[in-house]
């Protein structure tokens, strides 16, 4: 078969296999408007992990998402941040929404070192990494900024009060209007996480990462791994032998955070936490909360948010159906849904389809 039938045959198959599951999803979920006031509205919030320098991101993302869905329902954002904000910086932020804004710095048993990280190796791990030409591989706060993500952000105090959470970061684009609460959605349909993009992770990122879950497993939850309501074949090709590096992108993450304040998570992630991955190598925080949401939910609790149009750097989810084209300012011919070198759609369509 030559790369460019290769090409059509898997766009073929991912928009079948797409349109398949939204029908499904149509016939088995509740979609509706809801006028929310505050005795209705779920207890959910924007959490938006962000630099005072990152402030002309932000401004438009909220504006987006105060355009093309939060203007109807007002839910609060929450800021976070390992240093203190700036006026300026709060003040332009109140001045993008009508809803309520919450700041909060985060202290350093949440962003530093842990004291069993070896913090000579880690920087000589990252001078290799580097050499290597590893994405993000000098740099410390990247590392900072997935372990946080990976383990704390639930943790923070100002996120207490909430059940639901949606993931803003500076510097994207959101293309549809939502006329339909997403958290309620969440709510009503027990869903636990939604994204919207999966691609492929740099093996040289995370080259024990499954090994060190696989630990994990079998010595505390052994089933995790023999389930078959789970979405197992999205991330292994060979029933778990070996990881494929397929993962949600959390730059985009609806979820429930009753699945990372659970008993099962919080020890996983401790497992890995001790494993000194997130320094020594360069764990991110999209393959540990994809790989531990396929591990602990059923699949039916994982959701693929196609309705929702969004941009991150040079990758775009553009729903193709024909339904968005006057909801939908994106073009659907660059979706990345069927880069065929890239997308892992199709492996997750699969999984929830068989």
């Amino acid at each position: 078969m030559t790369s460019k039938k290769r090409t059509l045959f898997f766009s073929i198959f991912t928009f079948i296999s797409l349109s398949t599951l939204l029908w499904n999803q149509f016939n088995t979920t509740k979609l509706r408007s809801v006028n929310n006031t505050s005795d209705n509205r779920v207890k959910a919030c924007y959490v938006v992990l962000v630099r005072n320098s990152e402030l002309d991101g932000i401004i438009p993302t909220m504006r987006q998402i105060e355009d093309t869905f939060n203007k109807k329902y007002n839910y609060p954002y929450v800021f976070l941040n390992n240093e203190p904000f700036t006026p300026e910086f709060m003040d332009k932020v109140r001045l993008s929404t009508n809803s309520d804004v919450l700041f909060g710095e985060i202290d350093q048993s949440m962003w530093g070192y842990p004291d069993h990280i070896n913090q000579t190796y880690a920087a000589e791990r990252r001078k290799e990494m580097e050499m290597q030409g590893v994405p993000y591989g000098s740099s410390e706060s990247y590392r900072h900024m997935c372990r946080f993500q990976s383990g704390f952000f639930f943790r923070h105090p100002l996120l207490d009060q909430f059940d639901y959470y949606w993931r803003l970061e500076p510097y994207v684009d959101y293309y549809c209007q939502i006329n339909y609460d997403v958290f309620r959605f969440m709510k009503e349909n027990r869903k636990k996480y939604g994204f919207n993009m999966a691609l492929k992770e740099h093996i040289e990122t995370i080259p024990t990462l499954w090994d060190t879950v696989l630990s994990f497993t079998r010595s505390t939850y052994p089933h995790l791994l023999d389930r078959n309501d789970s979405l197992l074949r999205f991330i292994t090709n060979d029933g778990g032998l070996t990881y494929n590096t397929c993962h949600a992108w959390s730059n985009f993450e609806i979820g429930d955070l009753s699945l990372w304040r659970s008993k099962e998570y919080l020890a996983l992630f401790d497992h890995l936490d001790q494993s000194g991955g997130f320094f020594y190598e360069r764990w991110g925080d999209a393959p540990v909360h994809t790989i531990a949401a396929v591990l602990l939910l059923k699949k039916h609790e994982i959701h693929f948010f196609n309705d929702i149009g969004y941009r991150h750097s040079d990758y775009t989810h553009c729903p193709v159906q024909q339904v968005y084209r006057t909801m939908c300012s994106c073009d659907p011919d660059i979706s990345f849904d069927f880069n065929q070198n890239k997308s892992c759609l199709p492996f997750y369509l699969d999984a929830m389809m068989n």
